[in-house]
C-alpha cells in the first residue's frame, strides 16, 4: 500500500472534471465511504453492480471511481434483500470506496464526449450544447526586480497566463516601490522604522477562475516578500466554453449507410437503431453520449447531417423523423469509453499506484 489517500486520486480527478461543471441534478461525488482511506488499488467502471464489487475485492481495490451515480436517487432505507442494498452492504464489509464523476465527465475537456468524438475520428470538434463560460480574472503583482522570473515561472506553472496555445503570457512594467516596515515585522528589504525605495515591476497575467486559489497559493510561495501587495480585477470577457456534446465533421464525405458500420465497429455493437435516409450524405456530426433525445431540436438547428446518442424514445423519433433529422441511437452504454481513459490519466498521474479498468459488462441489453 502506498501512501496516497483517496482524496489525493480525487483531487486530481478535480483538476481534469471539476465539480462545478456537472449539472446541478447530478449527484456527483462520495457516494459510499471516505476520501481519507490510504489507497491500496484503483478500480474504474462506468457503473457499480454487485459484479464490479467482486471484481475490485479481486483486485484488492479499496477506491471504485464510476461514471454513473451509485445513490443516484435519495435512499428511503439501505434494505439488504434489495440489488442496491447487497451493494451498499458489500461495499460497506470490504471498505471499499465510491466515487462519481458524471455530468462532468461528460462536459469537460478529454471527457467521455471527447473520446466518443476520438473514437469515431471526427475533425474540428468543438462544444454541443452550452453549458458555462469560464471566468477570468486579471492579476496585477508587484515584485522586486531580480526576483519577477521565479514568480512568473511558478504563476504561469499553476495555470495563469495561458491564451490559446501560449503559456506564460504576462505583462511587466517597471518602477519603484515604497513601504516602511512597523514594529513587530520582519522585512526582506529594508528595516523597521525606515521607508524603502524598491525598484520592482508590475507583472500582469489572466487566471482562469478554476484555478484562482492555486495560483494565488504559487504567488504567496514563490514571492520573497512579508506581505505581497497584489491586485485581482474580475474580466469582462469570458474565458473558455464548456459545453454538452460535440460537434465534429469526419474526414471525407460517405452516405448515412456506410456510416453506421463505422459506428458499430468503433463502439463494438451488435446492433443500433437508425432513423433517417440510409443514402443521405454524412458530414457534420454531432454526438451526446448517454441519454441524449432532449437535444433533438438543437442538433436541426446546428445543421448536422447526423446525431449521434442513446435512449431514444419512439415519439422522439418521430419527431426527428418528421423534422428530416438523420439520428443514430447508438445506445447509452457506449459511455463505456470512459473506463479506459480514466484509468489511463490514473496509470499517468499515480505511476505507482494499480489502476484496473473494469472488464465487467453492464449493459443490461442484448441483440438478437
Amino acid at each position: 500500500m502506498t501512501d496516497i489517500q483517496h482524496k489525493h486520486i480525487i483531487q486530481q480527478l478535480n483538476k481534469w472534471a471539476p465539480a462545478s461543471l456537472a449539472y446541478d441534478w447530478d449527484p456527483i461525488g462520495l457516494q459510499v465511504g471516505s476520501i481519507h482511506d490510504k489507497t491500496k488499488n484503483v478500480l474504474v467502471t462506468l457503473d457499480v453492480f454487485e459484479e464490479v464489487v467482486d471484481e475490485a475485492i479481486e483486485h484488492e481495490a479499496n477506491l471504485i471511481i464510476a461514471h454513473h451515480p451509485l445513490l443516484f436517487k435519495p435512499l428511503q432505507s439501505i434494505d439488504f434483500s434489495t440489488p442496491k442494498g447487497k451493494i451498499v452492504r458489500k461495499l460497506i464489509q470490504h471498505d471499499i470506496t465510491v466515487y462519481a464523476m458524471h455530468t462532468n465527465l461528460d462536459i469537460t475537456d478529454d471527457g467521455v464526449n471527447d473520446m466518443l468524438s476520438e473514437k469515431l475520428q471526427l475533425t474540428n470538434v468543438k462544444p454541443f450544447v452550452p453549458f458555462s463560460e469560464e471566468k477570468l480574472y486579471k492579476l496585477v503583482v508587484f515584485v522586486p526586480t531580480n526576483y519577477v522570473d521565479d514568480v512568473r515561472n511558478a504563476l504561469s506553472e499553476a495555470g495563469a497566463g495561458h491564451i490559446g496555445n501560449y503559456s506564460h503570457c504576462t505583462f511587466q512594467t517597471e518602477g519603484q516601490g515604497t513601504f516602511k516596515p512597523l514594529e513587530g515585522t520582519k522585512p526582506f528589504i529594508g528595516e523597521q522604522g525606515t521607508l524603502e525605495f524598491v525598484d520592482e515591476y508590475k507583472l500582469e497575467t489572466i487566471v482562469p477562475e478554476k484555478v484562482l486559489a492555486t495560483v494565488l497559493q504559487a504567488m504567496e510561495d514563490s514571492h520573497p516578500y512579508e506581505e505581497v501587495a497584489y491586485d485581482l480585477y474580475p474580466l469582462a470577457q469570458g474565458g473558455k466554453q464548456y459545453g454538452l456534446g460535440r460537434i465534429g465533421k469526419i474526414k471525407s464525405e460517405m452516405t448515412l449507410r456506410q456510416f453506421v458500420k463505422i459506428v458499430k465497429d468503433a463502439f463494438q455493437l451488435q446492433g443500433l437503431r437508425v432513423i433517417g435516409k440510409l443514402d443521405d450524405t454524412i458530414l457534420r456530426i454531432a454526438v451526446v453520449g448517454g441519454s441524449g433525445e432532449k437535444f433533438i431540436e438543437q442538433a436541426k438547428k446546428a445543421n448536422v447531417d447526423l446525431y449521434i446518442t442513446g435512449d431514444l424514445t419512439f415519439h422522439q423519433a418521430q419527431e426527428a423523423e418528421q423534422m428530416e433529422l438523420n439520428v443514430i441511437d447508438a445506445g447509452h452504454y457506449i459511455e463505456y469509453v470512459m473506463v479506459d481513459g480514466v484509468a489511463n490519466y490514473l496509470r499517468k498521474h499515480f505511476p505507482q499506484m494499480t489502476t484496473v479498468a473494469s472488464k465487467v459488462n453492464t449493459d443490461p441489453f442484448q441483440y438478437f
